[in-house]
């Protein structure tokens, strides 16, 4: 019955879809601004030639920098005014979180609510200047070396100007993501950066395909690969849909109230616990983390004499660190794990919980309202968060070490249809939502209407 009423209200919203006029503006608006991020990708930093870099790329196509390209839209190949992306606020995002679990001051700050909230994005926004300055300076000493074994020169004129031309320009075009960001957020549908991080997946999405079927035609990579390939990525769609929207649902119970008919009638609902709380935050922070280091050393060691010591160091940790590596995989395996309890913690405060729960009335059958209430909700948190980042780490970890043994395109990894599909369902999901909004305020308005008539 539930469901059949979920789908009747499912059709009955999306029957009036062409009458929500704000949910269409919201949408537009939405598309315009992914619109403008994909022209951004285009536009490339003073200074650099695009012919010549297009070249060395291809020379050093693979590795983690594939990676970073891919949630960058491919800015980092053009090298673009955004060519950083999103993931210096992601992990500056990090910072401010970890700092606010630890430090007393930012403790106090995120229990004031609001102001406390707006006085965190503050810093990490500052934190997000402070980590775009160190990557793209490096990125900029990178680029003035890179192709120097090659003779090939992708910088016109390096030079100190060149180094703060562009950490100026790479600071400019993330800080204007992120406006973009907060503007899909309140004015379009989604969350602004996610939808950003997906929008840059997507975008790869042809010239993967393209890649994969025209190995397929050479014959480099076999067909039983390719068809393996698609059933995988079908499977993994399927097995992401379905735990995304698995929930533990625990019985509330609250107290006989007297009803219309003077009887008395004991009220019961359910508080819903998603298996995965922390949904795709865990893999965007661990490999946040993991690209930060990673790309800076890179960059970093094509600048660096390669009869130092330093060049051989760098050299090293990038051998045992590039994607596809076993100490890679062990350490995104890690922090995967960390930031789904992390993050549930973070999200979901049993104490918290159980207060309010206690306030209005409400009881768990079985156990005593207050701490008692509050340990159960941190006991069955804890247990249905361990499946939860058993299912990221399986999903994540094994497509990706699967597609760097064989060299298979990276969009179809598992972290990155992870992101798309649950960042896809958010969207519908809040379509939806404002779907019936609309209907329920137009059957608000026709009672109201009829009352007056009457």
């Amino acid at each position: 019955m539930a469901s059949r009423a979920d789908n009747l209200a499912s059709s009955l919203s999306l029957a009036n879809f062409t009458k929500a006029t704000e949910l269409r503006q919201r949408i537009w608006f939405t598309i315009g601004a992914l619109v403008v991020f994909r022209f951004l990708s285009f536009v490339p930093l003073p200074g650099v030639n695009p012919l010549i870099l297009e070249t060395l790329y291809d020379q050093t196509r693979g590795g983690i920098l594939d990676l970073f390209n891919t949630f960058s839209g491919g800015s980092l190949e053009r090298m673009s005014l955004i060519a950083l992306g999103v993931m210096p606020y992601i992990t500056a995002s990090i910072v401010i979180q970890l700092a606010s679990s630890l430090h007393p001051s930012l403790m106090a700050l995120k229990k004031e609510g609001e102001a406390g909230r707006k006085k965190l994005n503050q810093y990490t926004r500052y934190g997000t200047v402070f980590l775009c300055a160190i990557q793209g300076w490096f990125l900029a000493s990178g680029l003035e070396a890179y192709g120097a074994q090659s003779g090939l020169q992708a910088v016109i004129e390096p030079g100190v100007m060149f180094r703060v031309l562009t950490v100026i320009n790479l600071i400019g075009g993330t800080m204007f993501l992120l406006w973009l960001g907060e503007q899909i957020t309140s004015r379009g549908i989604g969350n602004g950066v996610s939808l950003i991080i997906m929008a840059g997946i997507v975008a790869q999405f042809p010239t993967f395909t393209g890649n994969l079927f025209e190995g397929g035609r050479t014959g480099s990579i076999g067909a039983g690969v390719i068809i393996g390939l698609v059933v995988m990525v079908v499977v993994l769609i399927m097995i992401i849909s379905f735990v995304e929207r698995a929930q533990r649902r625990l019985l509330i119970q609250y107290p006989k109230r007297a009803s219309a008919r003077g009887m008395m009638q004991a009220d019961r609902s359910h508080l819903p616990l998603k298996l995965n709380t922390a949904g795709v935050i865990p893999p965007i922070f661990a490999s946040s983390l993991l690209l930060l280091p990673l790309t800076i050393s890179q960059f970093a060691g094509n600048s660096a004499d390669p009869d130092s010591t330093w060049y051989s160091v760098v050299q090293t940790m990038n051998q045992y660190l590039q994607h596809g590596a076993p100490l890679y995989m062990l350490l995104y395996a890690a922090g995967i794990i960390f930031f789904c309890f992390f993050y549930t913690a973070v999200v979901f405060n049993p104490e918290e919980t159980a207060e309010n729960l206690k306030k209005n009335g409400g009881f768990i059958p079985g156990i005593r309202p207050g701490k008692r209430t509050a340990e159960y909700l941190d006991y069955v948190l804890t247990r249905i968060t361990v499946v939860g980042a058993i299912y990221l780490t399986l999903v994540c970890v094994i497509p990706e070490y699967m597609i760097a043994q064989t060299g298979l395109p990276l969009f179809l990894g598992g972290t990155s249809l992870l992101i798309v599909v649950n960042v896809t369902v958010d969207t519908i999901s809040q379509i939806q939502s404002h779907l019936l909004a609309h209907q329920y305020g137009d059957l608000i308005k026709k009672a109201k209407l009829k009352g007056r008539l009457r």
